[in-house]
Formats: C-alpha cells, structure tokens, sequence
C-alpha cells in the first residue's frame, strides 16, 4: 500500500544508495534505504527532493527498511529564495523533534499546508512558520496555557508581563527579560494569531525557548544557513 510522504533529509549510503528521512502521513518519521538512488541514471534521483509529494512504499524484516517503490502525487512545490531556507528550517526540525515511527496525522497535514503556504505566499514567512511550530509543539504535547495565569489560574491580563516556566507555564511578573511576554501576545499565541510583527518577534522568542529541549543543544544548519544568505538577501533588496 502506497503512503503520502515528504523526504525531510538525505544522506549518502554505500557506494550507489541513499538514507532518506521522510515525514509520512500514517508513519511519521520513517528512515528508508533508497538502493541504487545514488547511480547516475536511477529515476529515484529527481524524485527523493525536499518538497515534492510523493507516494511511497517500502519493506523489509529488519528495522532499516527498504524503499519498494515511490512515485511524484504531483509537481515540486515552487520554493524561492526565502522560502527555500524556510522550508529547509521546517524539515529539519522535522527530522530531528518527531520520534520514529510514530504517526502524526494531523501535523502531516499541517506540514502540507505549511509549505504549500511557503511556496504560494512568501511574504507571509514569518505568520506560517509560526504557525507551524505552535502545531508541532501540541503534536509533540507540548501544552502550554497561554489564556491563564499558571500561579493564580486567572485570565492573563493584555496589559501585564508574564514569566515563561518551562514546566509550569506563564506567570505574573514585573520583571522583563528574555522569558517574559505581554498578556496580549500571550492572548494572540493562543488564537494563533501571528498578524503582528511584534506578535511574530514574540513568537519566535517563545517558540525557540519551547522547542530548545526537543532539538538539543546542535545547531540547525537551516539556520546557519539561512543567516548566511540572509545579508546578500538584504543588500540585493
């Protein structure tokens, strides 16, 4: 039986073949071997590429499995630029936050929206990488309450600070620093509403506090990269 899926990563194996990460719909993260995916003329070279979708079937008895057959759903989505290095960021996350073999149907279906919304509307980056990681983090059950205060259990108030606590939650303080958040942004994470670049700059402050435990202390190569690129990209502009 065929399976929807992404190739989130790919790295050499042997002479001729390829490991591939892919992010599928009914199986979550799952590593296959790709044989003879390295020969010049194998077909599986222009089909194992981030961002195409593909429909996959794999065996085997052992815990590497093999990929069987694999074949395009429909064109490469159009990534450009920007939208490249984000949803190179998107994959590798991907590939190193979800557990193997574990199925996330729903997030699957985010992911497709995700890119698919990279691709479309690339000046919408920042709201639809947002987006995303609050949905991996509940996919993960990563739950935070954003709307009430984790000390008193009242509603968070638009106009106060809150302190971030790892295992906790969010709590009255008047304090500033790197792990406080004004009510209202806190208020607007809760509803997913990223429309505001300071709500985004909020965002991606919390995001990368909550999803630190999960990555571990590497570095994402995405983001090497993609601060690499990121002064030509502004200097051009």
């Amino acid at each position: 039986m065929f399976q929807r899926g992404f190739v989130l990563h790919r790295r050499e194996y042997s002479e001729s073949s390829l490991l591939v990460d892919f992010f599928t719909e009914n199986h979550g993260r799952i590593t296959l071997l790709a044989k003879g995916a390295r020969r010049v003329r194998s077909p599986l070279k222009a089909l194992l590429q981030p961002f195409t979708p593909l429909l996959l079937h794999w065996g085997g008895k052992g815990e590497l499995k093999t990929l069987l057959k694999v074949e395009s759903a429909s064109l490469t989505l159009p990534m450009t630029s920007l939208s490249l290095y984000s949803g190179f960021y998107v994959n590798e996350v991907l590939a190193r936050v979800l557990e193997n073999q574990t199925a996330y149907p729903e997030l699957f279906q985010h992911y497709l929206q995700c890119v698919t919304q990279l691709a479309a509307s690339p000046e919408q980056i920042e709201p639809t990488l947002r987006t995303f990681e609050f949905r991996l983090l509940q996919a993960v059950g990563y739950g935070v309450n954003f709307a009430t205060c984790a000390a008193t259990g009242e509603p968070v108030d638009p106009k106060m600070l809150y302190q971030f606590y790892e295992n906790q939650g969010f709590v009255a303080s008047l304090l500033q620093n790197n792990q406080t958040f004004l009510g209202k942004e806190l208020l607007a994470f809760d509803c997913l509403d990223f429309s505001e670049k300071s709500t985004q700059q909020a965002a991606k402050r919390f995001t990368r506090l909550a999803l630190k435990p999960y990555l571990g202390s590497a570095p994402l190569k995405s983001r090497e990269l993609f601060q690499s690129i990121l002064p030509n990209k502004l200097k051009s502009g």
